[in-house]
């Protein structure tokens, strides 16, 4: 079981984002080893009605989606959610089984004729082509995928975006600042770990600007973490602002992927 965080209060945040008009809140079972669900807990079982819930599942069973479903209901102290999603489509992953009759999507289809969930949907981040055959192939209601100035996300912004514009989905971003460790953002460590779902960047933005990135694109939501009220009040007030346009967009790609002026 893992312990809250020491360095902030991931209640306290939660309930002042409420309070910021943000609405859409994103969770897993493996982020914090149910952790995450744990704290949202805490808040749902107060403002359920305030909040558009968004859980996932790595499972790829009928059988282990269901049993995944249930556990993440308890820990959130809900009856149920707003979206629940196949968590994190993998390059070379047998798309195919998750449509038969003990596959995951049969559990999502199941949960949502029940009405425990309204829409369903799949996320990932590994294959831009990957992510393009699992829209394709199944009835999502949504798809929560990657998008920022830097170039190896470039092909889900112009595979993916568009494909999934033209069936309607509601498309969600993630990744907005380089991962989990924010890479991208000025003040956070410009290296990042290594792992293929985080970005380095020769040049770092302010977040306030790679948050105004995305949202220039044709997306329903931006997924952005926070670990401070600042951070908090940093993202709220950039997405008060106008969004960059096609030509700031170009431009923040160009300054961000310019590894000769990163040089000393």
């Amino acid at each position: 079981k893992e312990r809250r965080s020491d360095k902030f209060d991931p209640v306290e945040l939660a309930n002042a984002a409420i309070d910021a008009g943000i609405r859409y809140f994103d969770s897993a079972p493996s982020y914090g080893n149910g952790q995450s669900e744990r704290n949202y807990g805490e808040l749902l079982a107060h403002r359920r009605k305030e909040v558009f819930l968004a859980g996932k599942t790595r499972q790829r069973t009928y059988d282990g989606a269901m049993r995944e479903f249930e556990e993440s209901l308890k820990r959130l102290r809900t009856d149920h959610v707003d979206l629940f999603q196949i968590h994190g489509a993998r390059a070379g992953e047998d798309l195919t089984a998750w449509g038969k009759p003990d596959g995951v999507f049969k559990a999502l289809e199941k949960l949502r004729d029940e009405k425990l969930t309204r829409f369903i949907g799949v996320t990932g981040h590994e294959s831009a082509d990957v992510m393009c055959r699992a829209i394709t192939m199944y009835d999502f209601d949504t798809i929560l995928t990657t998008f920022n100035p830097m170039a190896k996300r470039r092909p889900y912004a112009q595979k993916v975006l568009p494909l999934a514009s033209r069936k309607g989905l509601g498309i969600l971003a993630m990744k907005v600042m380089g991962g989990a460790l924010g890479s991208l953002a000025i003040g956070n460590p410009i290296k990042n770990d290594g792992k293929p779902h985080h970005d380095d960047a020769p040049q770092q933005a302010a977040a306030g600007e790679l948050i105004r990135y995305v949202l220039g694109l044709p997306i329903s939501v931006a997924v952005v973490g926070m670990s401070s009220l600042e951070q908090l009040r940093v993202n709220v007030a950039a997405a008060r602002e106008t969004p960059l346009n096609d030509q700031q967009r170009t431009a923040l790609e160009a300054r961000m992927n310019d590894t000769v002026a990163a040089k000393p």
